[in-house]
């Protein structure tokens, strides 16, 4: 996006005027609209350079900069940040590797991240979905009170592919996150 015309910059013969508390002055000069905004300690921003004729208004530039930048700030803390994180598992997985990834899973979910759970099928372990179906949903079940299924199992050529998105409730770890970032944001120095 690319920064309004302001005072000297306009150059145009005319502008639809509008005041600062937003009332329609009318289409004056510019040499008349620039005289207004010296006279009234104001700056000439020029807000719809398309229009016919172009749209100037009387505003405090600085002041309109500063709230605009706070608008983008609290629109980018208000965005929905989703981080999807992958395990990946084997169809002849053993017991203690898979509570090792069940483990890592709710981390994630606590985390308030969305885990993408794949199967790798090897061989003739393909001719056997089934068994890749079963895992996922013991997956699933053991993990149910942290999240919930939000793709069910698919195959996926040699894989087998489920998503598990966290309960409404888990998504405070990740706005800690993001409150941290924003009040790094806060404490650094602007350039």
């Amino acid at each position: 996006m690319t920064e309004p015309r302001i005072n000297d910059r306009i150059r145009v013969p005319e502008v639809r005027l509008v005041g600062p508390e937003g009332e329609q002055v009318g289409i004056v000069s510019i040499g008349e609209a620039l005289r207004l905004a010296q006279d009234s300690e104001l700056d000439l921003v020029e807000v719809a350079p398309m229009a016919r004729p172009p749209v100037a208004k009387l505003m405090d530039y600085g002041k309109f900069k500063y709230e605009s930048a706070q608008k983008a700030r609290e629109a980018r803390r208000n965005q929905a940040l989703t981080v999807i994180k992958e395990m990946r598992l084997r169809l002849k997985i053993d017991p203690h590797d898979y509570e090792t990834k069940k483990g890592h899973v709710e981390r994630f979910l606590k985390g308030g991240d969305k885990v993408k759970i794949t199967v790798m099928f090897r061989g003739r372990e393909q001719s056997r979905p089934e068994m890749g179906y079963r895992l996922l949903q013991r997956l699933a079940a053991d993990v149910s009170e942290l999240g919930v299924v939000e793709s069910n199992p698919k195959q996926d050529g040699r894989n087998m592919v489920m998503v598990i998105a966290p309960h409404k409730g888990a998504q405070t770890a990740q706005e800690k996150r993001r409150a941290k970032v924003d009040q790094a944001e806060e404490q650094a120095p602007s350039a």
